[in-house]
């Protein structure tokens, strides 16, 4: 969107809060700052309701593994019967603004429906425009939005108020808390019985995190998967090794942040056909392992996934090889037999070897023919024996090593 564009849609939305009739002609400074946030995103101020981001078919697993699952009774309990005795709903997001939970009456979730606020949905600012649960996650502060405040036309019966969730360990956002109603719910009690549940469920995951019921996964995850026959993760001081088959799904997704549809990682994971439920049925127990780190539409990781293989990669990209060598501690998931990993080895180990031998550095190559993956290598054992002089142990072990590589591989003698 162009700067004339933005600005232009900034006053169609303050047009639209004054043709409502608000009390005041001022916008509130939290309001506007939402609505060029919005313009400059893009957002269509007319444009149609919040799209889905997680399936039906995935959303049940998703929320299970989801730490917010432990106190949705809770929040339920305090807020959201409250919510339905004022003809409201009360909806529970993730840290990304789509909607987990949202209860209430039948005639009043009918009419949510109308604007997709329903599970499933995508209500961050940048795909729903000004709400109380999108901007109270981009501003991680309780937010209260009147009806005609709200960025979307489509959305202007309705007044909401949200407030985010912490980890209490590490005061990270875990989701949001919002109430959304109608003009009864345009005053402050009801941001405060936000705020309040909010900070209720907070100290019951703390209270439940100190008993040891619940683990939410804290500090940068770490993934090992060279020259071993599965990936180790280590997530929140937690080591735990995956099966075969999840290991190469992480190291997929893992060289592919973007993501991939279902159709392309299926291709990449299995030799041959195989059903969308047999992968479906393996990201769902993924997910049940790895909770809120594993997304999906598209899947992918979610957050700085720290991964022995993509440290060389780093290493040979900045041209620091002997840093490389010395990360490499073998071949990417060697028993694995999915293409999208022996491809991924492959490039890599011939990176590697090509950067080794370009280096020249006759120490880095002995490092490399010292080790088990290396010790057939009959290119490397060859630029020893020719760049090492005549004195050198090294070059008659390296002479040695290349004549029984010859005689092995049906190669005349040198």
């Amino acid at each position: 969107m162009s700067r004339a564009e933005q600005i232009r849609a900034i006053h169609d939305a303050h047009d639209r809060f004054l043709e409502s009739g608000a009390v005041s002609a001022r916008v509130r400074d939290v309001v506007a700052e939402s609505w060029r946030r919005c313009a400059a995103d893009g957002v269509d101020a007319e444009g149609a309701a919040a799209p889905v981001a997680v399936r039906t078919d995935e959303l049940g697993d998703y929320r299970e593994a989801h730490p917010l699952s432990h106190v949705f009774p809770l929040l339920y309990d305090v807020l959201g019967r409250a919510a339905e005795e004022c003809d409201a709903v009360m909806a529970v997001g993730d840290a990304a603004g789509r909607l987990l939970w949202v209860c209430g009456r039948p005639d009043v979730l009918s009419q949510a429906e109308q604007i997709n606020f329903a599970e499933g949905a995508a209500w961050d600012e940048a795909h729903a425009g000004t709400n109380a649960p999108g901007t109270a996650l981009r501003l991680d502060a309780p937010v209260q939005i009147l009806a005609s405040e709200h960025f979307r036309r489509t959305v202007q019966q309705w007044t909401c108020a949200a407030a985010p969730i912490h980890d209490p360990i590490s005061h990270a956002i875990l989701g949001v808390v919002d109430v959304t109603g109608g003009d009864e719910t345009a005053t402050p009690q009801t941001l405060a019985m936000v705020r309040a549940a909010a900070r209720m469920a907070e100290a019951e995951l703390g209270r439940l995190a100190a008993s040891g019921h619940l683990w939410i996964p804290q500090g940068r995850p770490s993934a090992a998967a060279l020259g071993r026959p599965d990936c180790q993760l280590e997530i929140g001081g937690r080591t735990s090794r995956l099966s075969l088959r999840h290991s190469e799904i992480v190291v997929l997704l893992a060289d592919r942040p973007e993501g991939l549809t279902g159709d392309q990682l299926a291709v990449e994971l299995y030799p041959s056909d195989v059903s969308t439920s047999t992968m479906r049925a393996e990201l769902t127990r993924l997910r049940g392992l790895l909770g809120p780190l594993v997304e999906s539409r598209p899947y992918r990781l979610v957050g700085d996934l720290d991964c022995d293989w993509l440290r060389v990669r780093a290493a040979l990209d900045a041209g620091r090889v002997a840093e490389a060598v010395r990360a490499y501690r073998g071949p990417l998931l060697p028993q694995s037999e999915a293409p999208g990993v022996i491809e991924h080895r492959d490039r890599l180990e011939r990176q590697l070897r090509s950067a080794l031998l370009a280096s020249r550095d006759i120490d880095l190559m002995g490092t490399w023919t010292r080790s088990r993956w290396g010790a057939d290598d009959l290119q490397m054992w060859q630029r020893q024996a020719a760049e090492l002089p005549d004195s050198s142990p090294v070059r008659a072990l390296a002479i040695a090593e290349t004549q029984r590589l010859n005689q092995e591989l049906g190669l005349p003698l040198r």
